[in-house]
This record gives C-alpha cells, structure tokens and sequence, in this order.
C-alpha cells in the first residue's frame, strides 16, 4: 500500500478511536453529576475515557512488539495536548456572547480566559507529582526502561491521584436519568476504539518504515498530533459553549491517564529506552506544560485563566520543544 493510503488510514483509525471514547465519556460525564463532582474534578473521571485511544495505542504496540511506537506517542500526545487545547480554548472564545457568563465582554477586552483555580491544586499540581515519579522509575540509569513494576507502581499512582480528586472534588449530587441508547453506544465505542488503536499502530508501523524513522519519533511526530485532532474540535466546541473549565481541565485527567495507566501496557513487556536523550528531553517539556499551565491559572493576574501573552507562551514552549529535538537530539540541522 502506498503512503497517502496508509496516513489517510492513520487519521481515519485515530477518529474513529476518539469516537469511541467519545461515546465512553458519556455515562462518566453522567456519573460525574450523579456523584457531585466538580468540573475540575471530573477532569480526573472522564479521562479515562479521553486518555482510552492512547491506552489503546499501548496495549496493541506492546502486543505487536513496537512498544516504541506506543512510547513516542504518549510523550508527543503529553507535550503538544496543553498548548493545543488552551490555544483553541482562547480562540474558540473571542466571540461576542459566552453563555453563562456575565462578565465576558470584560474578559475580551482584558484578552482573558477565565478558568476555575481548583484545575492548579486538584489536577495540575498532582499530575507534577505523577511525572516526577515516573520519571524516577524510568530515567536513572541502573535501572533505566520500562519494567512490570513500574507499570504496577504508577497503576497505584493513579488511583491515588483519582482518588484525592474525586473527595475534594465533591459537591452537590444531581439526579441523572441513564438512556440504555447510551449505554450500548458506550459498549459499541470500546469495540470501535479497539479498532481505531490497532490500525493506528498498523499504520505508523508503515509509515515510519517508508519515511526510515525510528518507531519513536513516528510515534512523536506523526502519531501524537494526528491524535491530538480529536480532542481539539471538542475543546472548541466545549468553550464555544462557555463550559470553559471542563474543556481546559479534562486534559490533565487524560494525561494523568496516558502517564500512568497508558505505562502499564509497555512495562508489562518491558520497555526498553533506545534514545535516552529523545526521552529525557520529553519528560523536560512534558512536565514543564503544566508547570507553565499552574503557575498562569494561579499567579498570572488577578483573576485565574490565560492572558493571550500566555496562551502564546504555551504554543512556544511547545515548538521549541520541537526545534530541540529537530537540531539537537536528531541533528537534523
């Protein structure tokens, strides 16, 4: 099969993933209400949803043996995800009306968007947490990759994590009604995602091997923003909508996700790191996005949320993330 084949069967399978998830957030956004849960907390419960095509990515490149491919687009995904989705966030909201929120005439012509401060300490600071610790399984040299207990250790890092989100998280219970149309279209979109993860590996397995570039980097560069597609159209849609909050925080809960549950398939097999200083160099600028991200929220004005000067602070971080890698990792330049 020819490339243009190949990358049009990447996209196809990377949306119907994320239609799958889509159709599995549902009865958690449901469950979120049913259980009181902020919308910075729930970040943390429809992450799993969201954060389902990456896990699904890993388990087929572990099955496949390409465990490289499933590496690289985790820390692609993690890299790019914050600076995509607060970029979108802040323009899909320069219109003239937000519902639900009086004050954003003020909010434009203060070039703001506004978000919850709850994000920094019940998502954005946790999450820190969980990259430091990932990193100190995976980077020091004696015991450097991916093995089965490190997959098991960051399992029990997520839980925990989930779990101090979801009981500072809790508010007032709402009375939801469940649809059994719902129900079979969450079953329906695990199958489908199943699918779109399995020929999402498939063809960067393809696709890599006719541009000749390594598994890791067709997983950063091809993989990775292709996937992140997806949950940009929804973002704009959410903050469209004016539900500012949950569209700029669900990333973290997905990438808590990504960063822990989405290791448990690579350490299983075990996971050696062929470029150690492609890996260390995306963990820097993995962790520095919610670094950047926490530290605007809660002391970048006097009200928490994004100044433009920010969101564009984001959006470089992420392309000298990427002039890195071009010029000093590969020395492509």
């Amino acid at each position: 099969m020819s490339t243009w084949i190949w990358a049009a069967v990447l996209v196809a399978a990377v949306f119907a993933a994320e239609w799958g998830s889509d159709h599995l957030a549902e009865p958690l956004r449901r469950l979120r209400k049913q259980w009181g849960l902020s919308a910075a907390a729930g970040g943390s419960l429809i992450g799993i949803a969201t954060a389902s095509p990456e896990v699904g990515v890993n388990i087929t490149s572990a099955v496949r043996g390409v465990s490289d491919i499933g590496l690289g687009a985790m820390l692609g995904s993690t890299a790019i995800g914050i600076p995509a989705l607060v970029s979108v966030g802040y323009l899909a909201t320069r219109k003239r009306d937000i519902p639900d929120d009086p004050g954003h005439q003020r909010h434009l012509r203060e070039h703001l968007l506004r978000v919850d401060p709850s994000a920094v300490t019940v998502q954005a600071l946790p999450y820190l947490g969980i990259l430091a610790l990932a990193a100190v399984l995976i980077l020091p040299s004696p015991w450097q990759g991916l093995q089965p207990i490190d997959g098991w250790i960051l399992l029990a890092a997520y839980i925990a994590y989930a779990g101090q989100a979801f009981f500072r998280g809790r508010g007032e219970a709402e009375q939801v009604e469940w649809s059994r149309k719902k129900i079979w279209l969450a079953v329906a979109g695990v199958g489908v995602l199943a699918l779109g993860a399995y020929f999402t590996v498939i063809s960067t397995q393809n696709l890599v091997k006719a541009f000749g570039i390594s598994p890791i980097i067709g997983g950063l560069f091809i993989t990775a923003p292709l996937a992140a597609l997806p949950e940009i159209f929804a973002s704009w849609k959410l903050s469209r909508s004016g539900q500012i909050t949950p569209a700029l925080t669900n990333i973290i809960g997905d990438h808590a996700v990504t960063m822990t549950v989405g290791f448990l398939p690579l350490a299983l097999v075990g996971t050696p790191i062929d470029n150690f200083r492609l890996v260390w160099v995306s963990f820097v600028f993995v962790a520095l996005m919610p670094l950047l991200y926490a530290a605007f929220i809660r002391w970048g004005g006097p009200e928490p949320g994004f100044r433009r000067w920010q969101v564009l602070t984001l959006l470089g971080a992420y392309f000298v993330y990427v002039g890195v890698v071009v010029v000093w990792v590969l020395e492509l330049v």
